[in-house]
Order: C-alpha cells, then structure tokens, then sequence
C-alpha cells in the first residue's frame, strides 16, 4: 500500500498535477481519505522526501521539491554509485 502511494504522488509530481511548493494533505487527513492506516501514508510521505521529491516545511507539512533539486540530487546518487563502483 505505501508503494502504491509512493508511486502515484511521484507520478503526479512528474506529470505537473502537483507543482513545486504544493503543500500535501496531512498524513491522517489522505490516510482518512484512502481508509489506510497514517503509518502507511508517513512511509510513503518519508520514502518521497529521502527521493527528494518532497520536502518538510515544519508544522505546515509537507509540499513538493523543485523539480531541478529532486533531479539533481538522484542523479548525483547515481553518479556516486557508478563511480564507485568501477
């Protein structure tokens, strides 16, 4: 279940639906609404911020990283990792 939340706020993310800045609902307030448990949401909330494609802002909440950060910052992971691993 945390994958398939994980993966459709990305895809909303990457097709535009949800901007840079947009803030997110609450964990209880989308774990309400999908009938899932707040736990499930916070996995997929945290498994997007350590993406980069979410950031925290505090007692707001959560809203979407700039498009460029969150690329740039896999993609950095990604040449560290194949740097390392020649």
């Amino acid at each position: 279940m945390t994958r398939q939340i994980r993966e459709q706020i990305n895809d909303l993310i990457e097709a535009g639906e949800l901007a840079a800045g947009a803030l997110l609902p609450s964990e209880r307030e989308l774990a309400n609404s999908l009938k899932v448990a707040r736990n499930v949401v916070r996995g997929a909330y945290e498994q997007l911020m350590d993406a980069g494609q979410l950031r925290s802002e505090g007692r707001k909440g959560r809203s979407v990283s700039s498009g460029r950060s969150a690329k740039k910052k896999s993609t950095s992971k990604t040449s560290k990792s194949k740097a390392r691993k020649k």
